[in-house]
């Protein structure tokens, strides 16, 4: 069959990478354009190997072959095709494996980017990436082994984790690996520019968007993740600070850091040191965040058990931040910069807050999810770190960030006069005021919730303004209607434009998540018949019903809604058995506005009386949440496409856009 082929297409991808690996770095020191052409048909090679081996894989899981452990482990007769694609990535060995797989494929889009430009640099760019896999293709060669037989073919398989059996976990395990792997390649430009010397803006100017990329993969699989774990886990919530929400939530937080910083070298020619340090960082938290997963060490949901590939992953990362560091120590001569900021009332200044406050968010995130890990190989007792710590030391961080997203586009280079400050900060900041006022007299006592919601009025009314005023420009200018001029606006500059629609998306997210300070819950037992008031809803419990197939069974009940009196809809909320696991799960049922979520979660029949158990919770505005999330889209996608004017004359633009003073940050 042709999964039998699968082993031995790895063996061959192994080798290609190695010889890969050998030729780039060989190559780029005698300076041997052969040389460095064979390890690009080698990257190549190696890519076409490791895709073959991969759909050996899918195939032997879609055929239901047994023979193999992996096969056996996450997939079953009963279960979906759709699902039994998904079980690729289900376990450890299939999900190291894509894992190597999308590296090869950043690297072949690095390949055929930089075919003709940065021939000094790039190989070097492809013998680090090109280790990289080499590092996650060994794994699944030697210690993973997806295609490990058993010694006696089973009747049929264990089946899919039934927590994974939902639309969201189709797709949110690749998209956080796009993230995750995405991060390899500014990695791979930075220390490729410390090894070549060239360490020049070009390496940064050329790497914002393949920096953009994963930092926009990597957030909204967070997002995917957390709609999983709202509409999947049943207890209310969508983040948990659970230790491997944290290894994705790390890494993005360093890389929004490092997207801000590197402005400022582009403009200024500042914080080089700093961007390596950055660069650095957000990929060596990305190996540890998959180190996390795998090792073990943690309890969670999202976790696979322990295995021998954790002390070689926690190698990996000890090897990483050992070599990277001393390179970059070795090579910060060159780094030096004359330029230094000369006012702390200025967007340089603005900026270099930014990157530290985000930096200490990421350390107290660190910090929160190793801590039961260090007490307990310390003092052999594991304190375990909750929501309670990280949302008292990271609310009052995030406030703060959210206050400089509003801060940072207002305040000019070098140094703000008062009267600048003033005419750029007096309307947004009446705003707020003004909203907080407004909101206070509404009768919201929560502090923080008031801190968030004024703040959130301030940004936005910062973003506006910049709108505002950049389209009444081009009305003057060019003559142009208000929705013609805006449209245009964003057209002409979408890098500084595309940021603030990417701003105001975080702001929709803090709004959504502000909105958890007036969460409420209810638990109780209805009988049939018997209605219940939640808030300005009220339920009525109608009944239950119970089906099954060879896969799983539904208990299903029947709820009517009522908000106001008002007759809504039918709700059917659900628990379900799954045969081959022999686990139950819950399937909530939710009616969402953009004012709240009222959101059912079934419990249980009693088996005595026939009274069904619920919670109910009202959830005020966390729609808003993925609402920012598609928002977030539209922005990344703006910010990526080049402006109108750089297509057409990219070299005096270019010139342009450096000389300007109006140069924004971008997410």
């Amino acid at each position: 069959m042709f999964s039998e082929l699968g082993p031995i297409f790895l063996v061959l991808a192994l080798a290609c990478s190695v010889w890969a690996v050998v030729a780039a770095f060989t190559g780029s020191s005698r300076k041997s354009s052969e040389l460095v052409l064979s390890s690009k048909n080698a990257t190549i090679a190696a890519s076409i190997f490791l895709t073959i081996a991969m759909l050996a894989l899918v195939q032997a899981l879609l055929a239901s072959d047994f023979r193999y452990e992996y096969v056996a482990s996450y997939t079953s007769r009963a279960l979906p095709g759709f699902y039994k694609f998904t079980a690729l990535w289900a376990g450890q060995a299939g999900s190291l494996m894509l894992w190597a797989w999308i590296l090869m494929l950043y690297t072949l889009a690095v390949l055929f980017t930089f075919r003709n430009r940065m021939t000094r640099i790039i190989p070097y760019v492809i013998g680090i990436l090109m280790v990289i896999a080499v590092f996650f293709v060994a794994l699944v060669v030697f210690a993973a082994k997806p295609f490990a037989m058993l010694p006696a073919i089973p009747p049929d398989g264990h089946g899919l984790n039934p927590l994974l059996q939902h639309w969201a976990m189709i797709i949110h395990p690749p998209i956080l690996y796009l993230g995750y792997v995405g991060f390899a390649v500014p990695f791979a430009f930075a220390i490729a520019a410390l090894l070549s010397g060239e360490v020049g803006n070009e390496w940064v100017k050329n790497i914002r968007r393949w920096t953009l990329v994963p930092w926009f993969f990597l957030g909204i699989g967070m997002l995917l993740g957390g709609k999983w774990a709202y509409m999947e886990l049943g207890w209310g919530g969508y983040w948990a600070w659970d230790p491997v929400e944290n290894a994705a939530f790390m890494p993005w937080l360093t890389g929004t850091a490092f997207l801000h910083s590197i402005i400022i070298q582009e403009k200024k020619d500042m914080l080089k040191i700093w961007n390596m340090v950055l660069v650095i960082l957000t990929f060596t938290l990305s190996i540890f965040g998959t180190f996390l997963t795998r090792s073990g060490v943690i309890s969670s949901v999202h976790s696979f058990s322990a295995s021998s590939v954790g002390p070689l992953f926690l190698a990996f990362v000890f090897l990483i931040l050992i070599a990277s560091f001393g390179i970059l120590f070795m090579r910060s001569y060159l780094l030096k910069s004359e330029v230094r900021i000369e006012s702390m009332v200025s967007r340089e200044a603005a900026f270099l807050v930014n990157n530290v406050i985000f930096v200490g968010a990421c350390f107290a995130v660190f910090w929160g999810t190793i801590f039961p890990v260090v007490t307990e190989a310390v003092r052999g007792v594991k304190i375990t770190v909750g929501p309670p710590f990280f949302n008292s030391v990271n609310t009052p961080i995030f406030l703060f960030l959210l206050f400089l997203t509003g801060v940072g586009p207002l305040v000019a280079w070098r140094k703000s006069s008062i009267q600048h400050l003033k005419k750029q900060f007096l309307q947004p900041l009446l705003a707020g005021v003004i909203g907080a006022a407004l909101l206070w007299f509404l009768g919201i006592r929560h502090v923080y919730a008031l801190i968030s919601f004024a703040l959130s009025i301030f940004v936005t009314a910062t973003i506006v303004s910049e709108f505002h005023r950049g389209a009444r420009a081009r009305m003057k200018t060019k003559g142009e209607n208000y929705f013609t001029a805006s449209i245009n606006l964003i057209r002409r500059n979408q890098r500084r434009y595309g940021g603030y629609i990417v701003h105001f998306a975080i702001v929709l997210i803090f709004i959504g998540v502000t909105g958890t300070a007036f969460d409420q819950e209810y638990e109780l037992s209805l009988n049939e018949g018997e209605s219940y008031t939640a808030g300005h809803y009220e339920v009525t419990y109608k009944g239950y019903r119970s089906t099954q197939d060879k896969h799983r069974q539904v208990l299903e009940t029947v709820l009517d809604l009522r908000r106001d009196g008002k007759f809504i809809k039918q709700i059917y909320p659900q628990r379900h058995f799954y045969f081959a696991q022999e686990q139950p799960t819950t399937e909530i049922s939710a009616y969402s506005t953009l004012a709240e979520d009222f959101y059912v979660v079934f419990i249980g029949i009693d088996e005595k009386t026939m009274a069904a158990s619920f919670k109910f919770y009202l959830k005020p505005l966390v729609t808003w949440i993925w609402i920012g999330g598609m928002v977030l889209t539209i922005g990344t996608v703006i910010c990526l496409v080049p402006s109108e004017p750089s297509r057409k004359k990219p070299n005096t633009e270019r010139q342009k856009t450096t000389g300007s003073k109006k140069q924004s940050v971008t997410a």
